[in-house]
């Protein structure tokens, strides 16, 4: 029985974990918020590290602690309820958005500026060409960890050293003027941006991915597999804070050269071509389309291994495959339409998300967990819903008396007090008791 990981392993391990994490959204988010925040980037930076580098790592550790995905941690809730749940979270961070997201992005950045007269058969053609190298690489599941271990990622790392280093060092101006909700409000402004990276859902679906690669070196101890995982996410951890820092700095030192920008995306491109030229495009589009790649990977991958462990039965390969072809349709929607669709959507399953988390790693100290759980789940769901509703331009004022409301953050303040309610007023019953022993 080996419980041991060389130290190679581990270090590619994080790194598989960093670039399964580093993909659109935590490329074009940063620069367009660093841009926005301007003198206050200090305090919106904070703000994004929290949702996009803190919660992500913490869901880490709930799936470890938990010892499997999304089904696995929300046991305590009515079994179809747990499944559902499981499958919104994997239906958002698949075909539905973020992996055509990662393509779109692909596709804008690395691709886009350098063909003339591009338009829907280029995106066509290109969808087509990313998402059967990410079947190839999602059914070459044994040599994942070392495809984008060993051999992706390092290069992704070094082309982000190379650009985030240019970036600190030769910045192209001083910081701007905070614009818009980044004067009053900068902090919460970039927590809620964070939101946007979908990290925290990705950590939900990533860590069963990565525990499964654990087990395919070998390591069958639990408590060793749950170490791995927590260094693996602690590598991701500090390569994202290392990217997020740079191009949040990025965006609040670009305003000499992206002025009236629509997203992050263009602003990354036009800073990097100010300060390479053609050269330095060449090296953003492979950055760009490396880190969206071995996301779609890493989220194609996760979702046929969570479908097959719902029906056994089922062709992981076509359901690779099938997967990749709705991604390949969608992406064809567009990148601001789709970005547009998702926000709402992304308001309103977060705070049910954070809430699993809390509870799974509050686990040990909650003594009613099935009622508990339903409680806590049901209050995030139900202010989640009224923070994205509010997102999605529904007139909401009636509720404009609740704290955090205005701040389409509706939900902490409830679904802190029903955690506090399972852990010191809910109490043990000998029926639940029974139930949960059962669960355990």
């Amino acid at each position: 029985m080996n419980n041991r990981l060389s130290s190679a392993d581990i270090l590619a391990l994080g790194f598989m974990n960093f670039a399964f994490f580093l993909g659109a959204g935590n490329i074009i988010f940063p620069p367009l918020a660093g841009a926005l925040a301007g003198e206050h980037l200090t305090f919106a930076t904070l703000g994004f590290l929290i949702t996009a580098v803190g919660l992500p790592l913490l869901s880490l550790i709930a799936v470890a602690k938990a010892g499997g995905g999304i089904i696995d941690m929300a046991k305590y809730l009515p079994k179809n309820i747990a499944t559902l749940l499981a499958l919104a979270v994997f239906i958002v961070i698949g075909p539905s958005f973020a992996t055509p997201r990662a393509a779109l992005v692909a596709y804008e950045i690395s691709l886009n500026p350098f063909i003339e007269n591009a338009g829907a058969l280029s995106l066509a053609t290109f969808s087509i060409i990313f998402f059967a190298l990410t079947a190839y690489l999602s059914l070459s599941t044994g040599k994942l960890l070392d495809m984008i271990g060993k051999v992706i990622t390092p290069l992704l790392i070094i082309l982000l050293i190379i650009l985030a280093t240019s970036v600190i060092v030769n910045p192209l101006s001083g910081l701007g003027v905070a614009t818009g909700e980044y004067i009053e409000a900068p902090f919460t402004k970039g927590f809620l941006e964070g939101y946007n990276t979908m990290d925290t859902l990705g950590a939900l679906v990533f860590g069963m991915l990565i525990i499964n690669v654990i087990k395919s070196k070998g390591i069958t101890d639990k408590k060793a597999q749950y170490k791995y995982l927590i260094m693996a996410g602690s590598i991701a951890a500090l390569g994202l804070t290392f990217v997020y820092v740079a191009l949040f700095y990025l965006g609040g030192t670009s305003q000499t050269v992206a002025l009236d920008v629509n997203n992050g995306g263009e602003i990354i491109a036009l800073y990097v071509q100010a300060l390479f030229n053609t050269p330095g495009l060449v090296l953003l589009s492979l950055v760009v389309g490396l880190a969206c790649l071995t996301t779609a990977v890493g989220l194609v991958s996760a979702m046929s291994e969570f479908l097959v462990s719902l029906k056994p039965r089922w062709n992981k390969t076509w359901l690779v495959v099938i997967n990749c072809i709705l991604c390949a349709l969608v992406t064809n929607v567009g990148l601001s339409e789709l970005i547009s669709l998702s926000v709402p959507v992304l308001f309103i399953i977060y705070p049910v998300a954070i809430a699993l988390v809390a509870l799974t790693l509050l686990n040990g100290f909650i003594p009613n967990k099935t009622v508990s759980y339903r409680f806590v789940m049901l209050v995030a769901f139900a202010f989640g819903l009224l923070d994205g509703l509010k997102v999605a331009a529904v007139n909401m004022d009636f509720f404009s008396f609740l704290p955090f409301f205005d701040k389409s953050l509706a939900w902490i303040l409830p679904t802190f007090l029903a955690l506090l309610v399972s852990l010191f007023v809910f109490k043990y019953n000998e029926q639940t008791a029974i139930s949960e022993e059962l669960k355990s």
